[in-house]
């Protein structure tokens, strides 16, 4: 079957990464440990995808600068202390090397920090597979269509060769912001009923079926 697409973008924590549950953590001790209002676990995780002073207002709304920047800080420090024992989810690896070995392009689209996204792609050792990564650092964080905007751009891809796979709406959102297809998928940060009215072309609840339908459809 002929390819669909030429570029795949992916989002990392809860897609390729298996770091929802950290980040959660993360942020529900970073308010704890700075005195913000106890907040939910579904209020944690559901911002997941979003740049990290966007994350911030979504939770907590106009706080004091001071106050955001010390929750940002301790969640920083929250995140990084674990950092090194997020483990991607099984079977990325080797679908991500046989989707570069086939020939597409492949990149990440994130709401991570710079910092955090080269620690973690140097972790995995996959960051000789990826053409290009965007994070919040160099663009507006997501739903704003900047990041793939600019991927295909450097990457010389059409909208409509171009594919994006993620586990949020802030994902789902973004592609459709920018005129791409978009690929859903429940094992992250949320449920496919917060993103399904985003009209993605698949869903899947599983990394290995993900990665088939890749390898057979994309």
């Amino acid at each position: 079957m002929p390819k669909q697409f030429d570029l795949i973008v992916w989002d990392w924590d809860g897609t390729l990464a298996d770091s929802t549950s950290m980040i959660t953590h993360a942020v529900l001790n970073a308010a704890e440990q700075v005195s913000l209002p106890v907040i939910s676990k579904q209020a944690a995780s559901n911002i997941i995808g979003l740049g990290l002073r966007e994350a911030i207002h979504a939770l907590y709304g106009d706080i004091p600068t001071e106050q955001a920047q010390a929750f940002a800080t301790q969640y920083r420090a929250n995140y990084y202390a674990g950092e090194h024992e997020i483990a991607l989810f099984a079977g990325a690896v080797e679908s991500i090397m046989a989707l570069s070995q086939r020939g597409f392009k492949l990149a990440v689209a994130t709401g991570k920090g710079r910092q955090g996204l080269n620690l973690a792609l140097a972790h995995c050792g996959l960051d000789q597979y990826f053409h290009a990564t965007r994070t919040v650092n160099e663009c507006f964080s997501k739903p704003h269509p900047q990041m793939l905007e600019e991927l295909m751009s450097h990457l010389m891809v059409l909208p409509e060769r171009t594919l994006m796979i993620g586990d949020t709406s802030y994902d789902l959102q973004m592609a459709q912001n920018a005129g791409v297809k978009s690929v859903g998928v429940t094992y992250g940060a949320q449920s496919a009923e917060q993103w399904q009215h985003l009209n993605p072309i698949q869903q899947f609840n599983d990394f290995a079926n993900l990665s088939e339908w890749l390898l057979e459809h994309a």
